[in-house]
């Protein structure tokens, strides 16, 4: 069956999809349970980004805990294809899974900005002005 939409996202099966489905819908369920964990307990930093980014407080629409191929990523503002990281002391031990992961969500079009733990508790106000800042660059090049 195939849907379509004004933003289709192309799966591995080549179906069209609405813009908002991005997951690999061969993995999605087993996939959405963690995903589902993930979003209720989230880490301290961020349910403070989250608290900046939610009801478009950044004048655009942000996801949390998105899946998207067969990632979950932390945030994504799907209409700018922009995805943000928010790594904790984990990400120093898994460096080269992060690069892999990068790469395969550039090959699907999504720019990754990275923030650490430290940056949000030491300034959130300056990750979400840089998060912006990136976005209204997507958002000028893109006209």
């Amino acid at each position: 069956m195939e849907i379509k939409s004004t933003s289709p996202t192309p799966t591995k099966e080549g179906l069209l999809l609405l813009g908002y489905i991005t997951a690999n819908p061969l993995s999605y369920k087993s996939i959405r349970e963690y995903r589902d964990e993930l979003k209720k307990n989230p880490t301290g930093a961020e349910k403070i980004m989250w608290e900046h980014f939610k009801n478009k407080k950044t004048g655009y629409k942000i996801r949390r805990q998105h899946i998207i191929d067969d990632f979950i990523v932390d945030f994504v503002c799907l209409s700018k294809k922009v995805v943000i990281e928010i790594d904790g002391k984990i990400h120093l031990k898994q460096k080269e899974i992060d690069e892999i992961r990068t790469l395969r969500l550039n090959e699907l079009g999504y720019e990754v900005i990275r923030f650490t733990n430290e940056e949000v508790y030491l300034n959130a106000e300056l990750v979400v002005l840089k998060t912006k800042e990136k976005l209204e660059l997507l958002n000028n090049s893109r006209m």
